[in-house]
């Protein structure tokens, strides 16, 4: 099963960046004003005002009373227009763009700068904002709610939040479902092989569980975003036929594994979307969702498959069923691959070609419907196996009779 992970199994359940830049300030960088003579100033030195006055006139009137419309007067023989006309205003402009495309410039580079500094003084900026905030959700996940919790005129004698934790879960003790645990699930395995009769053990993870909250707990659009995985699970939601068919199969399976972790999609979405499918928790056989990998620490996965006629079905069927085969156990067909719930009905047809005593079954949230059908229609036992498949393929489980 896809992203099956958990606490280590138990016997009972519930019921119920960067830092800102300084500031940066523009400057306008503006062009020097040429030194105009004035009409007076430009006569000879032997001329008289009146004389200006009618020289400045006849150029075009009095830059007293026109100082808007007035030709550039000549400086040493060259027009001020070449310094004071349009190539004065580019250069201002110039000068202008340049000063705010350096501030733009600047802006951007403190943004984007990581803290200055060196690596080892970057690295512990950054452990340092992970501390904090660390520190931060741990107090408004536990250490706040018991503030809330107490009376105002009440001081709490010293004692750590755990320590509360576990007093407070000593009180829900009667309130808790029982599992069934690893020798039990077990023994029952091995009573159906020898009597052959039917026997499912079927598991719920996180992708079973965002399967059947579909339109009872969340929307098609949350389920979605939060179930990112689920395609390669193997159902593409919306799915309600998917979940309609997931919630039957998990009444008829004969244990189902049921996760402890309190991580969102896990144990807190399970009672919701039980409920949601009217799956009374309290009517099934329940165990942990990590029965696989709890038989195989408790010694008694060699011994479940020793001497069984083994069928093996999913995904990584061909390399499994290869290891099994090399450890010396029995492999008497395989099925691969499953694509998704709605090949379910394929692999049931292919199962009736092969005589077996226990399935294996790996292939995502379809696995709960095989595995419960292969136990009814063919009378056989059937585990859902997860991803204790890939661990044995990879040599991470040492596999013994």
């Amino acid at each position: 099963m896809f992203a099956r992970t958990g606490m280590l199994p138990k016997n009972v359940l519930l019921a119920g960046g960067h830092r800102p830049s300084p500031p940066v300030s523009k400057r306008s960088v503006s062009a020097p004003q040429p030194t105009v003579q004035t009409a007076q100033t430009a006569s000879s030195p032997g001329g008289s005002p009146r004389k200006a006055a009618k020289k400045a006139a006849a150029g075009g009137g009095s830059s007293a009373t026109q100082p808007t419309s007035s030709p550039a007067p000549r400086i040493a023989g060259k027009s001020t227009r070449s310094r004071s006309g349009s190539g004065g205003a580019n250069k201002k402009r110039k000068g202008r763009k340049s000063s705010s495309a350096k501030g733009r410039s600047r802006r951007r580079g403190g943004r984007n700068q990581a803290p200055k500094g060196t690596a080892m003084e970057q690295g512990q900026y950054h452990e340092n904002a992970f501390t904090a905030g660390y520190e931060l959700g741990r107090y408004e996940g536990g250490e706040l709610i018991l503030e809330q919790a107490l009376p105002m005129h009440l001081l709490l004698p010293e004692v750590q939040l755990q320590d509360v934790i576990a007093i407070g879960a000593q009180q829900l003790l009667p309130h808790c479902l029982p599992l069934a645990g690893v020798h039990e699930v077990f023994a029952e395995m091995e009573q159906a092989m020898h009597e052959r009769r039917p026997c499912a053990v079927v598991r719920l993870g996180d992708g079973e569980l965002l399967t059947l909250a579909q339109d009872v707990v969340y929307d098609t659009a949350t389920v979605q975003r939060e179930g990112t995985f689920l395609p390669y699970a193997g159902v593409v939601p919306p799915d309600l036929h998917a979940r309609d068919q997931l919630a039957e199969a998990i009444r008829q399976a004969h244990f189902v594994g049921v996760p402890q972790s309190r991580r969102k999609h896990y144990h807190p979405l399970l009672h919701p979307a039980c409920r949601g499918n009217h799956l009374n928790l309290a009517a099934l056989r329940l165990t942990s969702s990590t029965i696989n990998y709890g038989l195989q620490q408790a010694g008694l996965l060699g011994r479940l498959l020793a001497g069984k006629q083994i069928l093996v079905i999913g995904n990584a069927a061909p390399a499994l069923a290869h290891v099994l085969t090399e450890r010396g156990f029995s492999v008497s067909g395989l099925i691969s691959p499953v694509r998704g719930v709605r090949d379910a009905e394929r692999v049931i047809h292919e199962s009736r070609a092969f005589e077996f005593d226990l399935a294996l079954v790996s292939a995502g949230i379809a696995a709960v419907m095989i595995c419960t059908r292969i136990a009814h229609e063919r009378g056989r036992a059937a585990l859902d196996f997860g991803h204790m498949a890939d661990a044995i393929v990879k040599g991470q489980v040492a596999l013994t009779h």
